[in-house]
């Protein structure tokens, strides 16, 4: 028994062993399967997009469609994530193609077994079976399906792409391949042209429609109306009887499926404002980190505002040959550029118009002159009314000339600027230090500049070149009070920290200077109802160009009208041409914007309006004929006691000049003009002799009629030491005080003959001094009599305090 046992267990034992081995065969290959999968999921693999090439789509600041740009390989393919897809698509397509997307590897073979024999048993339409995960290893790889062979290669993809990746990125990068008619692929695309919308926000119509897009995507719409065709409408409308089985609650909405249903085409896309696109296309050409998504600076509404301003004015003024014209309009609160025409007419191969007129070289003109004027201002060198000379004048070897070819003599530099007289501006930019102008030119981000020694003074008059981009540039240094901030095209830019290159004192007096440039045909009514504008404009040489370039609200405006090709035109006169466009703009953005207001800014603290003798510009004295106020930086500012008017006594007998002392009641004080030789004989050429003054040279000092005491400073005491520490410097003043005679109501102090205010006798003001030094303090009375202290000032560092 024993023996007949272990005879039967032996006969079973290897049985047992062979199905236990078998079995651990099968797990262990189900666990190296798992392992295959799980080591071949987590292996690296490309993002489904790599390599894919997109569009880019552009928005004006307020959202609104600018641009959609086509790929590298001409199609319109926006990549959209799958959680910015509307929930009606995804669920519309995965009915319509693939129920059972998320429950097969990869394929489906119940779909391919039915393809097959509907295709080659049965002889009907081809019917592939497709999963999506198939579709997408077709369209990422560029199969050729209708064969046995092509069908295998692409089930082995789509198994591969289940096993590196997600059924969520499958779906995602599925509804970034797929074709939507003509060259549009990818959900984004297709809602974004067909419906001007983001996928997330599409209705269920919509939604349904671009489910059914993609199976046959080549003659669904129709030609001419561009309405869906009704082989699409059937097909949607099946989809969405079937969608109600799963949504009932959506069966209120099939009215909405009984309406036509417009796609609008990619030649129906918006195209605004191409020149600024293409600039920024090309600026982001070599950015590998650039944003499928862009949102401009651009505001769309005043883009078509000042493109209809450029059209009708073109039109208006096509027969005296003016047929071009570039426009920029930059909010200066944050340098974005808000309107940008480079031509007045992309699409005309005439004129070139698809130049971008704002970032060409051309001759600025008289527009940098404001920057000559706010540059001698923050140096010293003039105030609004300082008298400049508008005569015949060489520098070396330069002789510059007036537009007009004329001379009026003594002017204002307000007027010198308005009137945009040549002389005085050279005049000016040759007393320059540092900056001169070319080096602020320089500062500023003026490229591609010659030396500067090529240009020499010729530069103030427009010897070199800029682009309208950077003459926005410069007058924004105006609009924000000395400070340079670049120009922005994307709002994503960060707005960099500017960078100081004039002072707000010396910002704001040119401003205020500009503000009283008269526009053309305005009256002083019209112009004190209307937003301020501070505005020059400029003519090249050989009438090439027309600028008018100026600042009104919160915009930089800059105007230019010329050739691409260069070519001159007696038309082409800033004040006539470009000007009368400029106004135009401006009231047009006004109007359609009655709140415009300008950005408030204070008035600069080290600012003082002071009177002054409108003949010379200087402090008056008691014979001055005309005053007037002028803005004046103390300490900075040049300023003395007018020496134009002067009094003369006259014997009443011999008409003789009579010096001190004098009987008074034996003469006549009688006052005249006393002009520089070159400024009378400019008065002689227009035909405006003044009456030759007597000489005054036998009287002592040459004063004839001055008399009395000069005034006497009784502080500071002379040559005295005062010690500040530092600081206490700001805080701590030097109290200036003088006497004057009975005869003189006015004292003028200077340190060192920089003009810092005025008192009346035995009242006092008070001087800061900043910086340690020598100076010498005068007091001047309003008949030029001075008095002159030197006083010593030491500031110190701060000293510690001993321990308590």
């Amino acid at each position: 028994m024993n023996q007949s046992g272990l005879k039967g267990d032996a006969s079973y034992s290897p049985k047992i062993v062979r199905s236990k081995r078998l079995i651990q065969n099968i797990l262990m290959l189900f666990f190296l399967f798992a392992l295959f999968c799980l080591c071949f999921r987590l292996w690296p693999h490309p993002s489904l997009n790599e390599g894919l090439p997109l569009s880019t789509v552009y928005y004006d600041k307020n959202g609104q469609l600018m641009r959609l740009t086509l790929a590298n390989d001409d199609r319109y393919r926006l990549w959209t994530k799958l959680d910015d897809i509307s929930p009606l698509v995804v669920d519309g397509v995965m009915r319509y193609e693939d129920r059972f997307f998320y429950y097969h590897p990869g394929f489906n073979p119940y779909s391919l077994g039915r393809g097959f024999f509907v295709s080659y048993v049965f002889g009907q339409r081809l019917q592939g079976g497709s999963t999506l995960t198939m579709q997408l290893a077709r369209m990422r790889w560029q199969l050729n399906t209708r064969t046995i062979k092509g069908k295998s290669l692409q089930i082995l993809r789509a198994i591969q792409l289940e096993l590196s990746y997600s059924k969520k990125d499958i779906l995602e990068a599925y509804f970034n391949y797929a074709p939507y008619g003509r060259n549009i692929e990818s959900i984004g695309a297709a809602s974004l042209i067909y419906f001007n919308k983001k996928p997330i926000d599409l209705t269920l119509p919509e939604a349904l429609t671009l489910a059914v897009l993609p199976q046959s995507p080549s003659y669904r719409i129709e030609p001419n109306t561009h309405e869906i065709s009704p082989t699409l409408t059937q097909a949607r409308n099946r989809l969405f009887h079937h969608w109600l089985e799963e949504h009932p609650q959506d069966r209120a909405l099939a009215a909405l499926f009984e309406l036509p249903l417009v796609l609008r085409q990619p030649e129906k896309m918006p195209y605004i404002a191409p020149h600024f696109i293409e600039q920024l296309i090309q600026s982001n050409r070599y950015n590998t980190d650039k944003s499928q998504v862009i949102t401009t600076t651009i505001d769309a509404d005043l883009q078509r505002l000042v493109e209809r301003q450029v059209d009708a004015f073109i039109e208006r003024h096509q027969h005296i040959g003016l047929h071009n014209a570039a426009v920029l309009l930059v909010d200066t609160q944050d340098m974005g550029i808000r309107a940008l025409v480079g031509s007045s007419d992309y699409y005309n191969a005439r004129i070139l118009g698809q130049n971008n007129g704002t970032n060409a070289k051309r001759s600025p003109g008289s527009t940098l002159k404001p920057f000559i004027y706010a540059l001698g201002i923050d140096q010293g060198i003039l105030h609004p009314l300082t008298i400049l000379k508008d005569v015949s004048t060489s520098f070396g070897n330069y002789h510059p000339e007036n537009f007009d070819l004329r001379f009026l003599g003594p002017i204002s530099a307000t007027n010198a600027l308005n009137y945009s007289r040549n002389i005085p501006a050279v005049e000016i930019s040759s007393q320059l230090k540092s900056p001169n102008l070319y080096q602020f030119l320089q500062a500023s981000g003026v490229n591609n500049m010659a030396s500067e020694s090529h240009y020499g003074l010729s530069l103030v008059l427009g010897g070199g070149e800029i682009t309208a981009q950077e003459l926005a540039k410069l007058y924004g240094i105006l609009a924000n009070r000395g400070e340079l901030r670049s120009l922005r095209f994307d709002q994503s830019t960060p707005i960099e920290k500017p960078i100081r290159l004039l002072s707000e004192e010396a910002s704001f007096i040119t401003l205020d200077m500009l503000a009283q440039h008269r526009r053309p045909g305005s009256t002083l009514a019209q112009k004190s109802m209307a937003l301020p504008v501070y505005w020059k404009t400029g003519t090249s040489w050989g009438f090439r160009d027309a600028w008018s370039s100026g600042i009104f609200g919160n915009y930089v405006l800059i105007v230019w009208l010329g050739n691409f090709d260069n070519k001159g035109n007696s038309a082409f006169i800033g004040a006539e041409a470009a000007a009368p466009l400029f106004f135009n703009i401006i009231d047009n953005i006004i109007a359609e914007y009655p709140n415009l207001k300008e950005p408030s800014f204070e008035q600069p603290q080290n600012l003082k309006q002071e009177d002054v003798c409108l003949a010379s510009g200087n402090l008056p004295s008691p014979w001055c004929q005309r005053r007037g106020k002028t803005w004046f930086i103390p300490g900075k500012s040049p300023i003395k006691i007018d020496t134009i008017y002067r009094p003369v006594a006259i014997d009443k007998i011999t008409g003789e000049v009579v010096c001190p002392p004098y009987n008074k009641s034996d003469v006549n004080i009688e006052i005249f003009e006393y002009w520089p030789s070159d400024l009378a004989k400019v008065f002689e050429l227009a035909g405006l002799s003044k009456k030759k003054p007597p000489s005054t040279a036998h009287c002592l000092n040459g004063e004839s009629a001055i008399t009395g005491l000069p005034p006497k400073i009784i502080s500071p005491l002379s040559n005295t030491t005062y010690t500040f520490r530092r600081t206490e410097a700001t805080t701590t003043s030097i109290v200036l005080n003088a006497t004057t005679d009975n005869n003189s109501s006015v004292v003028y102090w200077f340190v060192n003959d920089a003009y810092i205010g005025s008192s009346t006798s035995k009242q006092t003001i008070e001087w800061k001094p900043t910086v340690s030094g020598q100076y010498q303090i005068r007091a001047v009375d309003d008949k030029g009599k001075a008095d002159i202290r030197n006083v010593q000032v030491d500031i110190i560092g701060v000293i510690d305090k001993p321990n308590q």
